[in-house]
């Protein structure tokens, strides 16, 4: 356990963010396979804080709904009035009192729109807070361009934070400053809880600031300090939709730079998207147009894309899925899918077996190296090993009322253009004959054909379709053959 452990994480996320101008609250609004919130309380969690409290406020059920199947332990506190920062922290630590917690050491509080703040980023803002014995420790960064941002002025001889400026009541010097607050800070949790009980709001808003406490405890005596972001990067908030695309970018990119870095072949990182739950083993390939989601992992040596979409779907070493949609789904070693196949939840694609041209599969375990080339459904069945599916074949799994299953056996081959109509089994080493239409089980080593007997009537096209292409070419033909004779 750290020796900086903080007593509690308090994540702000009680407003309404009108400019996301959308049904959906702006802190659940996802990049790379988690909310905007879900991203604040994962980096939150890499402090193991005694206590992780969210103040929500907007849409507070939908947002409690989300952090429960996100992260069971966290605590929430309602903010019923949005009455300004200082109001939001002072209601998360009333939550906290009257559970009984008294706290006795750091409290960090982070913004719950700051997806891209990192857990190292807010552990350095812990051990600075800790080793220089600050009261108050901000989290600041230097950008670019810093207007519009409240600016970090400091004692030269200290370095010591002495105010944070807003831009509109900066001078120009302090204009100059390119050190920004991020919104980001550490406290001591007990002079904290006495700063916010003299919080005023005669301010133009009527609120209670949480920057107003930097104040009240300098002039009590206490050191307030700063902790400068790696990357000010990170403590960009999101307040709009150019804005979360900005941060679904640079996510991304920090994403696929680790997964190159360990080994990955990413081949055009600009056209590749991936969750923050995908998983790599070293020299799995990437081609462009590819998207990686939700809780997929990508096996060593394995080749995914181009233009694939794989979402919760594992795929074996030595794997290959080109121009494939898949979700919930297995691909085992050396398998091949696509291009342009679809496996549904549910599909067991086992080793070295082959799920080829428009197939698509559903529910299904498919045995090592049995092969399903093209044109084809799958769904509700078990095919064994190194059996041969024919071209067009539709495993006939719904009546309309329930879902039926049909087991094919291994060593099989089936004909083009076979329906299945499941229940049904075809035994081990069965053939079934092209067009067949099988109803019933086909015993082990048998021949299945189920198709009528064929008939050709004459003269048919002359008599009912007279003087068409059809029957000048057929004309044609059989006065040709005549005059061979």
């Amino acid at each position: 356990m750290s020796a900086n452990r903080p007593a509690a994480v308090v994540v702000l996320a009680a407003g309404e963010g009108t400019r996301m101008k959308s049904a959906t609250p702006k802190v659940l609004h996802a990049i790379c396979g988690r909310s905007l919130v879900g991203h604040v309380v994962a980096a939150s969690r890499e402090l193991d804080p005694e206590h992780l409290v969210v103040v929500v406020g907007h849409a507070r059920e939908q947002v409690r709904a989300h952090l429960a199947e996100a992260d069971p332990a966290v605590r929430t506190a309602v903010q019923h009035e949005q009455n300004g920062t200082g109001h939001a922290v002072r209601t998360a630590l009333e939550e906290l009192s009257n559970d009984g917690v008294a706290l006795d050491g750091t409290v960090i509080v982070v913004c719950g729109d700051t997806p891209l703040l990192t857990g190292e980023t807010l552990k350095r803002l812990s051990d600075t807070h800790a080793a220089d014995k600050n009261a108050v420790t901000v989290l600041s960064a230097e950008v670019p361009d810093s207007t519009g941002y409240g600016r970090i002025v400091r004692d030269e001889a200290t370095g010591a934070v002495t105010a944070i400026v807003e831009h509109k009541d900066a001078s120009e010097a302090q204009r100059a400053i390119r050190e920004i607050n991020s919104g980001v800070f550490a406290f001591d949790g007990r002079l904290l809880v006495d700063a916010l009980g003299r919080v005023r709001t005669d301010n133009s808003q009527g609120e209670e600031y949480l920057t107003d406490v930097l104040g009240i405890v300098r002039e009590a005596g206490h050191r307030v300090g700063a902790a400068v972001a790696g990357d000010h990067r990170e403590i960009l908030g999101i307040n709009n939709r150019v804005q979360l695309a900005q941060a679904r970018r640079l996510l991304n990119e920090r994403l696929l730079e680790r997964a190159m870095l360990a080994g990955v072949t990413v081949v055009d990182p600009a056209s590749t998207w991936v969750d923050v739950a995908v998983e790599f083993a070293p020299d799995a390939v990437v081609h462009p147009g590819t998207q990686l989601l939700g809780a997929t992992r990508i096996g060593g040596g394995a080749e995914v894309g181009p233009n694939s979409r794989l979402t919760d779907t594992v795929v074996g070493e030595g794997a290959v899925a080109s121009f494939t949609v898949a979700e919930g789904a297995r691909i085992g070693d050396g398998a091949q899918v696509g291009p342009y196949a679809y496996l549904r939840p549910g599909t067991d694609l086992g080793v070295r077996a082959k799920a080829g041209t428009y197939v698509e599969m559903k529910n299904a375990s498919i045995g090592e190296g049995t092969k399903v080339p093209h044109l084809s459904y799958v769904g509700d069945a078990t095919i064994g090993e190194y059996t041969n599916i024919g071209a067009a074949s539709i495993f006939v799994n719904y009546d309309g009322e329930a879902k039926h299953h049909t087991t094919v056996g291994s060593h099989c081959k089936t004909g083009s253009d076979n329906m299945f109509v499941a229940p049904v089994t075809i035994g081990d080493g069965a053939y079934t004959a092209a067009g067949s239409v099988i109803t019933k089980d086909v015993p082990p080593g048998s021949l299945a054909v189920a198709r009528g007997q064929q008939r050709n009537i004459e003269g048919w096209v002359a008599r009912k379709r007279p003087g068409s292409a059809a029957a000048q070419a057929a004309s044609a033909a059989r006065q040709e053959s005549e005059g061979e004779r």
